[in-house]
Order: structure tokens, then C-alpha cells, then sequence
């Protein structure tokens, strides 16, 4: 280690690691529609681009 890195100057650089939401869609299902993670089946109705790929759970519908 040639020269250490301050304490400020660490924290200077990681001052703009920032967290974002994840990127939400509404489910491809009309009688559901809620909110999904995008590229996910929908974990409430299990429809994925519009058709039912996951058997349904027994959750709330």
C-alpha cells in the first residue's frame, strides 16, 4: 500500500452510491393488475405476458 486513502476522502467516493427503486409493472392479467416486478410471473395470479404460467398459489386473489 503506497499511501493510504483518508477516511473523508472513502467517504467522499461512496457519498454517491445511491439505492433506486426497483422497476415495477402492472400485471399483463386484466382481473388482476397489481403491481409486479418487471420480467417476473405475477406472484398473486401467476400470468406472465399474458398467459398463466405458474399454478395458482393459495394466497389472496
Amino acid at each position: 500500500m503506497q499511501h493510504r486513502k483518508s477516511r473523508s476522502r472513502t467517504r467522499h467516493r461512496r457519498a454517491h452510491w445511491k439505492t433506486t427503486a426497483p422497476a415495477l409493472t402492472t400485471c399483463s392479467n386484466p382481473a388482476c393488475g397489481k403491481v409486479t416486478p418487471s420480467h417476473r410471473a405475477c406472484q398473486h395470479c401467476g400470468f406472465y405476458r399474458g398467459r398463466e404460467v405458474l399454478p395458482l398459489q393459495g394466497g389472496d386473489t
